[in-house]
């Protein structure tokens, strides 16, 4: 039996809470894609990398409010935190479109707001 791709997601983000960056990327295909709608367009792992970087100087911190699965997609939405370059920290309100291959998170559509 497959792992849901919903425990993928939430195993992948406790991940990120710990800044295991790399335990995250584990749950990334090479190739995902991340689309920040209106913003950028990361290409495969290591621009992801490369992003956590610069992004997390710490760990953002962040609540999911709703989880939903279908099929090969998992839809998080919620309110998340981080620093920015001055070192304030700035909250946003987002809504996460995954697309799982293979038990792997393959492309990410990404639409934060700030709050």
């Amino acid at each position: 039996m497959t792992k849901p791709n919903k425990n993928i997601l939430e195993t992948a983000n406790a991940e990120i809470k710990k800044a295991n960056y790399e335990g995250f990327l584990a749950h990334c295909t090479e190739d995902t894609e991340w689309t920040f709608v209106g913003d950028q367009i990361l290409k495969g792992k290591e621009a992801v990398r490369q992003y956590m970087a610069k992004a997390y100087i710490e760990p953002p911190t962040f609540t999911v409010e709703q989880l939903i699965a279908e099929g090969d997609f998992v839809t998080a939405i919620g309110e998340i935190s981080m620093k920015n370059e001055a070192g304030e920290m700035i909250h946003y309100h987002y809504c996460d479109v995954w697309r799982f291959r293979d038990e792997k998170m393959a492309a990410l559509q990404a639409f934060v707001i700030p709050k």
